[in-house]
């Protein structure tokens, strides 16, 4: 099994550079290769196999860098096209802007060119960087690869891969709990319980609306504005750090209080595009809080269930059965003509529990 660990990382200015280096060297890279297999399948009808060192004698400034980096950008590239043939609704790959103020790249463990110890991180090219180690990797763990990135605020950070061997043993699925998303919410659980999502990025609002005003009034290229952008970016990371701290704290609960949880495998990203909601969908991060149920689950052997997300959990009577053809938006309690009378979605979330129950065997 795998695990992550991620570590803030303060390298000194000569590092800062190199980082620097290596991060628009990726980048060229991924761009230069990605350029030359379309003209070459625009020439030929086939694609090309390259490597980054068959650009090292042209741009020697690349040997200055990671290679290890250079080849996992070339991995990267290889699983977008793949991606792409398999399914065409991942669109086509794309050049990397240069304009982004988030980059990061990938490195691999060889002969012992990563180590964590003593408070630094060692990695090729750099040497020892200092990290804030906040937690112990396990000394079973190996160490696989390290992706070292830097936010549009200019921390930088690395997520160390660890690989372990542990056996989980399954746990019967006795105490199983719907959930039902809500935009408002995150969720109500079949038993009447709602995450409570605070709307961080709702709270800070005005105060990012005052401030990108301000940084659309600053000129381009100018250290106000550079100054202006630091602070914009400040504030949606610390919308984005709250937002993923509460999603943790709320999944880890869940994931110890139950053997199993049903949800309904909802098109997110459709969602998020929506004029009138995506602000909404985007801000409580439904997507991510599954992603992180999933694994927190896995790690104890329990399970998380997908039901169809056309499955009508709305429509249907959690106490009889019974369908209703149509159902407005707008009505927030569930009529039964059964005499059940339930709001609307906790009677969703009963539905999606029992659902889920009839897909472990279990209903």
């Amino acid at each position: 099994m795998n695990k992550a660990y991620k570590f803030r990382i303060y390298p000194n200015k000569e590092q800062e550079t190199l980082l620097a280096k290596t991060f628009g060297s990726v980048r060229f890279i991924y761009n230069r290769m990605l350029g030359d297999k379309m003209k070459h399948y625009e020439q030929t009808k086939e694609n090309l196999k390259t490597t980054p060192a068959a650009y090292k004698s042209e741009f020697e400034w690349l040997k200055e860098v990671d290679s290890l980096a250079l080849a996992n950008a070339q991995l990267h590239l290889e699983a977008a096209y793949k991606n792409f043939f398999r399914d065409k609704s991942t669109g086509f790959p794309k050049f990397k802007s240069r304009h982004k103020n988030h980059n990061s790249y990938t490195t691999n463990l060889v002969n012992g060119n990563i180590k964590l110890s003593g408070g630094y991180l060692k990695l090729p090219k750099l040497g020892g960087v200092k990290v804030k180690q906040h937690r112990q990797v396990p000394k079973e763990y190996r160490l696989k690869s390290v992706t070292v990135s830097r936010t549009p605020s200019g921390k930088h950070y690395a997520s160390i891969l660890c690989e372990y061997e542990e056996a989980i043993c399954s746990v019967e699925p006795k105490e199983v709990i719907g959930l039902d998303y809500s935009m408002k919410e995150l969720y109500i659980s079949s038993d009447g319980k709602s995450a409570e999502y605070p709307g961080y990025y709702r709270k800070m609002q005005e105060k990012l609306k005052k401030e990108q005003r301000k940084l659309s009034n600053c000129e381009k290229g100018s250290n106000n504005r550079n100054k202006q952008r630091l602070k914009v970016a400040k504030l949606h990371e610390r919308a984005a750090n709250q937002r993923k701290d509460f999603l943790h704290k709320t999944a880890r609960q869940i994931a110890n209080a139950a053997d199993a949880v049903s949800v309904e495998d909802l098109n997110m990203k459709g969602m998020s595009k929506s004029m009138k909601f995506g602000k909404s969908v985007s801000d409580n991060g439904w997507g991510m809080f599954v992603s992180m149920l999933s694994y927190k689950l896995g790690e104890q052997g329990k399970q998380l269930v997908k039901i169809n997300k056309w499955f009508p959990s709305s429509k249907i009577c959690s106490a009889c059965g019974m369908k209703k053809e149509e159902l407005a938006l707008s009505e927030r309690i569930y009529l039964c003509s059964c005499g059940n009378i339930l709001d609307r979605d906790i009677n969703a979330a009963i539905n999606i529990k029992n659902e889920g129950m009839r897909m472990l065997g279990i209903a």
